[in-house]
C-alpha cells in the first residue's frame, strides 16, 4: 500500500493526536511525572496502531489492505 501525501499527513496527525491525548491524560492524573514518563506514554499510545499498520496480515488497514 502506497500512501499519497494527503493520506500520510492524515495518518501522522492521527498518531500525534493519540500521543498527545495519552500525554495529557498522564499529566492530568499526576503532573509531577518525570519527562521520560510522558515520552513513554506518547510512544505507548501509537505503538499498537503502528504495529498493526506494519502487519501484512491485517486487512483493515496498513500493509495488507487494498
Amino acid at each position: 500500500m502506497m500512501l499519497d501525501k494527503v493520506k500520510l499527513e492524515a495518518v501522522v496527525k492521527t498518531y500525534l493526536r493519540a500521543a498527545a491525548a495519552a500525554v495529557v491524560a498522564l499529566y492530568l492524573a499526576d503532573p509531577n511525572q518525570p519527562v521520560k514518563n510522558y515520552l513513554a506514554a506518547g510512544l505507548a499510545a501509537v505503538a499498537g496502531p503502528v504495529l498493526k499498520a506494519l502487519d501484512s496480515k491485517s486487512t483493515e488497514f496498513g500493509r495488507g489492505s487494498k
